[in-house]
């Protein structure tokens, strides 16, 4: 009866760090996998694919939120019901209500039937408990892919104000990003190299930048044409 702590980031400039201190403050003997793949769907996530080979019955999967397991409500909604029926436990921090032990109080819950023709309603009542657990786990699925859909529209809407205000988007066609490092040895460059007037060969002016030499050729050419 293991614990595994899943944790995933779909961009760049998300920290997964977050999402690991959250299930470790509440299962600090959970083991954490980490899953840096970019897209909404099952298919292509490596590390939950292992992980899905690999839980046995009994054991517990724990996710800081109902999205990192899926954006999408139809294949999450499947999976949860297929770990389920798999006797592995479900527990999402942020959506406890969805947690398998709603399934399992929904069974729990179920009113005995009599024998008698008063199980056609003690049937209804159980179908009713059952749909009823149903129903708030494909809710949380739902609002956790409207929640994407959102966020995805008010970036495009941001971005599109913004060029409509003629604000730069990213990095302008043809620019170069340039480190201070970078900077540092272009200016030793630009004022010792024989090339720019100075007194010092390739060579030479490589081992006062400290720089390769492929670097210090880009810097070069990008000086020339600079002066240029």
């Amino acid at each position: 009866m293991r614990q595994y702590g899943y944790c995933r980031i779909s961009t760049g400039k998300q920290n997964i760090e977050r999402q690991v201190r959250n299930i470790q403050a509440a299962y600090p003997q959970a083991v954490i996998v980490r899953e840096t793949y970019t897209g909404t769907k099952f298919q292509g996530r490596k590390e939950l694919e292992k992980l899905l080979e690999k839980v046995q019955p009994g054991d517990t999967i724990i996710f800081d939120s109902v999205s990192r397991m899926s954006r999408d409500s139809e294949e999450g909604f499947r999976l949860y019901e297929e770990l389920f029926h798999k006797d592995v436990s479900l527990v999402f921090l942020k959506e406890p209500h969805i947690n398998t032990e709603t399934y399992k109080r929904a069974m729990m819950n179920q009113v005995a039937l009599t024998g008698d023709k008063v199980d056609l309603i003690l049937a209804g009542v159980n179908s009713y408990l059952m749909e009823l657990a149903r129903e708030q786990i494909r809710i949380a699925f739902e609002q956790a892919e409207k929640e994407v859909s959102d966020l995805h529209q008010r970036t495009r809407e941001g971005i599109e104000t913004a060029r409509l205000n003629g604000k730069q988007i990213g990095q302008p066609k043809g620019a170069t990003y340039e480190t201070r490092k970078g900077k540092a040895a272009k200016e030793i460059i630009r004022r010792h190299n024989k090339t720019f007037g100075g007194s010092l060969t390739d060579a030479e002016t490589m081992k006062q930048a400290g720089i390769s030499r492929k670097s210090f050729y880009k810097y070069k050419r990008e000086l020339r044409e600079s002066m240029a």
